[in-house]
Order: structure tokens, then C-alpha cells, then sequence
């Protein structure tokens, strides 16, 4: 049985942890075939060396190469006295130069650069204090400085790959927390168009609906031939509403970029021709003539005037009903297009619904989006306008 947290291991992360215990074995066998070598060559010297002061020397290079397997959690320290052991032992010599190559990668650059000094100068009083008979001390002090700054320049690059590496890593969780937040945010807005086109499409089906429902209701000694032609108007319109919710799915359905069939400015006569059906007096002024094609606005633009026509009807049917209603359309091309939508005073006002207001919401966001502006309100008479305005480009 798997113990708990096994599973919550990242790979990645294992093999980084596995990588660095096998550098860390690989430079800690290094250091010591180095430091086996400089105790052959002191067994071998011809210059007599007490025999406690070789044992304390290969003894202190055994302890520094242990002491290697720390050097990642306490880099500094580690280095600082390695370096300074390096002043009176030759076999811990190679053990500081991996300290100070750690000092680089894992500490700061000040820390670096103190223990590469303390390292110059421990090994520079060895070699003061035990000079090599065959070579020139300055051919020594040269090989000394050259290894330190290749120890410290290779430590550094290591140190800033790394940290490129994180950077990169670090810019790739965050381009992908920003791809989750665009894709939540696309389809928060695309819920909320959606939510816009269903309640104006399924608003102004249901409101004509209700009309002509409570004409059946309450004209019970009708002719027979009109109630029959009400009855026929309501399974038309219920019909139609299926057939707007389903237009309004397939869009959701339908494969990227392909092009469906949207409502535009012409199409608002269709709505005002079924509000006249239903008992509402409408007058139309367009003036700009683009329901009537004699002037083409752009589709977007188009598509709000219809829905504030759909809007302005639906709401008339709810708040204001039996209320004669303007519809006025004025503008030119390369200024701006206005379209207002207003009612008489109402004989009874209705209470306000749950949810009121929803629709307006939601003509007004229409035209934030297409850099227009929406007001409504009352007006003199006790009745109700909502205007709309556009630019219009030529």
C-alpha cells in the first residue's frame, strides 16, 4: 500500500534531488583522488616530513571531503573553513576548491568574492611555507589564480543558467494561470451573451404570447372564427420561440468562424408588423431609412437597433399595454445613427416584475460594445423613452 504524500512527489523534482547527489558524489571522489594523489607525492617527498604532521594532513583532507556532503546547506561556512584549513593541509586543498565553486553557485556574489579572497590567501601562505622545489613560485601563484577564476567563473555561470531556467519556468506557470483566467473569462462572456440573446429573443416571443393568451382568456363570447385566430397566433409565436431558442443553441454548437444568421435593422419591421397584430399601435419614423435598406448601417450596429426595437416592444407589452408607441430613427453616415423608443402614459401601471431592468442591461452593454450610448427614462407626458445612439462610420 501506497503511503500518503507519495503521489504528491513531482518527478521533476525527484530527478533534480537524484542529478544532485550524483554531482555531489562525482565532485566529492574527485576532490579525493586529487588529495590522494598530493598524500602519495608527500609519502614520496625526499624533503623529511614528521610522520603526525602527514597523518594530521590526510586525516583533515578525509574530514574536508566528508564535509562536502553538506556543502549545499551550508555553503559559506563550509567554505570559509575549508579554505583556511587549505593554509596548513595540502589534501584539503581540492575539497576547498569545491567549496568555493559552491560558494559561487549557491551564495551571493560578495560571499564569493570573500571566500575566493580567503582561498587566495590561504593557499598562498601553504605555498610561501612549503614551496614546490621544482617550480617557480610565481608560475605557482599564476596556476593558483587561474584555477580560482575558472572555479568562480564556472560556478557563476552555472548560478545565472539556473536562475534563467527558474525565470523561464516561473514565465511558463504564469502564461499558463493567464491562458486559464482568458479561457474562464471567454467563457464567462460568452454565458453572458448568451443570457442577453435568450432573454431578448425569448422575451419578446413570450410577451406576445401573454397578450394574446389573455385575449382568449377574457374575450370568452368571441366569435368563434377570432378565437380560433388567436389560438393560431399563440401556437405560431410558441413556435417561433423554439425556433429562436434554437438558433440561439446552434450557436453554440456551431464550429468556429462559421458565419449564422443574425438579425439587422430591416428586420425590425417583422417585429413592429407582429406588435401591430397584437393590439399595439406603432408608428415608425425612420428618417435614416436603414429598416427600409435605403441607407446600409454596418451589421453590428444593425443588429442593436433591432434589439432595441425588440426591447422597446417587449417592454411596452409588459409595462404599458394597449399604450400607442413612436419608434423614430434619425442620423446620416459619418455622424451618428439615434433611435428612440417611446410610449404613451399607461391606464394601469403594472408592478414591477422580478428581474426588471434585465433587458435594458443588457441593450446597454450592446452598446458600450460598439462605442454607443443607451438613457431612458421618462417623459413629460407620464409616459416612457429609451433612446439609443451610435456612431455611424461613412
Amino acid at each position: 500500500m501506497q503511503q500518503d504524500g507519495d503521489d504528491s512527489l513531482d518527478p521533476r523534482v525527484l530527478r533534480e534531488m537524484v542529478d544532485d547527489r550524483v554531482v555531489d558524489a562525482v565532485l566529492i571522489g574527485l576532490a579525493a583522488a586529487v588529495g590522494l594523489t598530493a598524500a602519495v607525492q608527500q609519502a614520496n617527498d625526499p624533503v623529511p616530513v614528521s610522520a603526525w604532521i602527514l597523518a594530521a594532513d590526510w586525516v583533515a583532507g578525509v574530514l574536508g571531503c566528508l564535509a562536502l556532503w553538506w556543502r549545499r546547506r551550508f555553503p559559506v561556512v563550509l567554505g570559509v573553513v575549508l579554505t583556511v584549513a587549505s593554509a596548513f593541509s595540502e589534501t584539503v586543498a581540492p575539497a576547498a576548491i569545491v567549496a568555493l565553486f559552491t560558494v559561487a553557485v549557491h551564495g551571493s556574489t560578495r560571499a564569493t568574492l570573500a571566500v575566493c579572497a580567503v582561498s587566495l590567501a590561504a593557499l598562498g601562505t601553504h605555498q610561501l611555507r612549503w614551496p614546490e622545489p621544482a617550480v617557480p613560485p610565481l608560475t605557482v601563484f599564476v596556476i593558483i589564480g587561474l584555477g580560482h577564476l575558472a572555479t568562480v567563473a564556472w560556478g557563476l555561470s552555472v548560478r545565472n543558467r539556473r536562475a534563467l531556467v527558474a525565470s523561464l519556468r516561473a514565465r511558463a506557470a504564469a502564461a499558463e494561470v493567464e491562458a486559464l483566467l482568458r479561457a474562464e473569462q471567454t467563457a464567462r462572456e460568452a454565458r453572458e451573451a448568451l443570457a442577453r440573446e435568450m432573454h431578448d429573443l425569448l422575451g419578446h416571443r413570450l410577451s406576445l404570447l401573454s397578450v394574446h393568451a389573455g385575449a382568449l382568456t377574457y374575450a370568452r363570447d368571441a366569435p368563434a372564427e377570432d378565437r380560433a385566430r388567436a389560438a393560431e397566433v399563440v401556437r405560431e409565436n410558441a413556435h417561433r420561440a423554439l425556433q429562436d431558442l434554437r438558433e440561439v443553441i446552434g450557436v453554440l454548437r456551431a464550429p468556429v468562424g462559421e458565419e449564422l444568421p443574425m438579425p439587422g435593422a430591416e428586420d425590425a419591421l417583422e417585429l413592429i408588423e407582429e406588435a401591430r397584430q397584437a393590439g399595439t399601435a406603432v408608428e415608425l419614423r425612420d428618417e435614416a431609412g436603414v429598416t427600409t435598406g435605403d441607407r446600409n448601417i454596418p451589421e453590428t450596429y444593425g443588429r442593436t437597433l433591432y434589439r432595441l426595437v425588440q426591447e422597446g416592444l417587449t417592454n411596452v407589452r409588459k409595462h404599458a399595454p394597449g399604450t400607442p408607441v413612436l419608434i423614430r430613427i434619425t442620423g446620416r453616415p459619418g455622424d451618428r445613427v439615434t433611435a428612440e423608443v417611446v410610449n404613451g402614459p399607461p391606464a394601469d401601471p403594472p408592478s414591477r416584475p422580478d428581474g426588471a431592468g434585465a433587458g435594458l442591461r443588457g441593450l446597454r452593454e450592446r452598446a458600450q460594445l460598439v462605442g454607443g450610448r443607451l438613457d431612458h427614462g421618462p417623459t413629460n407626458s407620464g409616459g416612457w423613452r429609451v433612446r439609443l445612439r451610435l456612431p455611424w462610420p461613412s
